[in-house]
């Protein structure tokens, strides 16, 4: 679906088709056309084999296909990256070494089209940077060459856990939703995307479609496209507090310009009474979340303190 989606953005199918050609693969087509999922019109891309092109192939092979083909150094880098995580996630999922990964159905060429496809797309959209919205875990089974398997795929979930990527129960609350994110999509977006959504000016969108007719929601992949206004918007502010009784003025105001050069939004004191009346000062610092754990660590380094104390904003 990501692959469709450039298309339905812009990509030109040709330059997305010529990349495949350069890395020199036997048996493969792509389609694309106009399609509907739950009255939401958008592209549905697909990859069609012969027999020979699904002849199962490891992840070296990938990788050197793409490595020997006329594609920039910058899709070759992500293309290989992706490739390098979806390997690791097998190791973890078949608990073997890399070296001894067999892909059973990810090993097909569709896998390399539809990563090597989506990120030439990307590439020639001038997308530069790339966000993710949390991941729709989905519910019920699928079936798969080892039989009838738990949704997400192990190779999903593993591929989920290496990034610890966040994720949301299915729309609406749906169940037996099927697969709805699949290992592919994972490895692309797990390697490629940071999970959280910039403040930007949106210019495009583009809705790439699954093969398959959902019954709860839309199954479909929206990419928006547009310029980072350098403005933030968040929600995902905290608020981490900390009381201490034995502390200086100036070692205190150390360690305030020490969390302001880290990223703090905000840090003041209070003047507080604790037990027996001791007087106090709490200390309040508001950071965005991933900055919670080195304002922890400052906290901890530089104050007295034995613990602090973390919420939402």
């Amino acid at each position: 679906m990501i692959l469709g989606a450039t298309v339905d953005a812009g990509a030109p199918l040709e330059v997305i088709i010529s990349a495949i050609d350069s890395m020199n693969v036997k048996g493969v087509s792509i389609t694309c056309q106009n399609a509907q999922r739950a009255g939401l019109n958008g592209k549905l891309v697909e990859v069609h084999l012969d027999e020979q092109a699904k002849r199962p192939r490891s992840i070296q092979e990938f990788v050197d296909t793409v490595e020997g083909s006329g594609l920039s150094e910058t899709v070759i880098g992500r293309a290989t990256a992706v490739f390098r995580r979806l390997e690791e996630a097998e190791a973890r999922v078949h608990q073997t070494p890399i070296e001894g990964v067999h892909l059973h159905e990810l090993g097909t060429l569709d896998t390399l089209v539809d990563v090597v496809g989506g990120i030439v797309g990307l590439d020639s959209l001038g997308i530069d940077r790339l966000y993710s919205s949390p991941f729709p875990t989905g519910s019920g089974v699928i079936k798969s060459e080892h039989g009838v398997l738990p949704v997400p795929a192990p190779a999903t979930s593993a591929l989920m856990a290496l990034a610890k990527a966040p994720t949301v129960p299915a729309p609406g609350g749906a169940t037996q939703t099927g697969e709805m994110v699949t290992p592919t999509g994972a490895a692309i977006i797990t390697t490629l995307a940071t999970f959280r959504q910039p403040a930007m000016n949106l210019e495009n969108i583009g809705y790439g479609l699954g093969s398959r007719e959902a019954r709860d929601y839309p199954n479909a992949l929206a990419l928006w496209i547009g310029e980072e206004n350098g403005v933030s918007y968040t929600n995902e502010l905290i608020l981490i507090e900390t009381n201490v009784d034995d502390m200086t003025g100036e070692l205190l105001g150390y360690a305030q310009e020490l969390l302001f050069d880290m990223g703090a939004r905000d840090v003041w004191f209070t003047p507080i009474q604790m037990k027996k009346s001791r007087p106090a000062t709490m200390v309040s610092v508001i950071v965005s979340r991933e900055l919670e754990a080195p304002t922890i660590e400052i906290l901890m380094r530089e104050t007295t303190t034995l613990g602090v104390r973390v919420r939402p904003l």
